[in-house]
């Protein structure tokens, strides 16, 4: 990456976080995530013992299995690096998670069902971008698919999702104009009061 040089540092922590989508061969899409903590020097915790440089202090996983409108079928956690015995308590409550769908109020959804003590909080993160690696994963693969067949995008009454999210999916802008430009200068219909 081409951040600015960093003054003198030494490293200290790294959390890798991954993200990978799946189409199955019965139709239905697994997301999978996955998040390791580690420190570059040696620790001693009172649950674990001595953990040399390296050791993975968190080592989690979530696979989703969604179908095409990104709603949870199914849904397996698990949690083999952990600080405490008790955060394998963080894994069944995740099956609450079952038959919601990654959209709007994806957040909110997590929040209400695993915030605060019914849930973990490194697996509740997981999951809070888990709809967007969904979102990279199922339309792309899916427009790739009818165009690859010959078939013509599906009639939609409105944009694409992820127009008007971002500055550079700004209704008004280029890109828009570029890519959807049936949607350049979209506003969406107003409710009367």
């Amino acid at each position: 990456m081409s951040l600015p040089t960093p003054k003198a540092r030494t490293h200290l922590h790294t959390r890798a976080v991954v993200y990978r989508g799946y189409h199955r061969a019965d139709g239905l899409w697994d997301i999978e995530a996955e998040l390791t903590d580690t420190k570059t020097y040696a620790l001693n915790f009172s649950e674990r013992g001595d953990m040399p440089p390296g050791t993975p202090i968190h080592g989690m996983a979530i696979r989703a299995t969604v179908d095409d409108s990104m709603t949870i079928r199914e849904i397996a956690s698990s949690s083999d690096y952990t600080p405490f015995g008790e955060c394998q308590q963080g894994i069944d409550p995740m099956q609450q998670m079952v038959g919601v769908t990654m959209g709007p109020g994806w957040r909110q959804a997590i929040e209400r069902a695993l915030g605060g003590t019914r849930g973990c909080t490194h697996l509740r993160e997981l999951l809070f971008n888990m709809a967007t690696a969904a979102y990279q994963t199922i339309p792309a693969y899916q427009g790739r698919l009818r165009k690859q067949a010959g078939l013509p995008e599906p009639e939609n009454a409105g944009p694409p999702y992820h127009l008007g999210k971002c500055i550079a999916w700004d209704f008004d802008g280029p890109v828009v104009q570029r890519h959807h430009p049936k949607f350049a200068g979209w506003q969406p219909l107003k409710r009367k009061a």
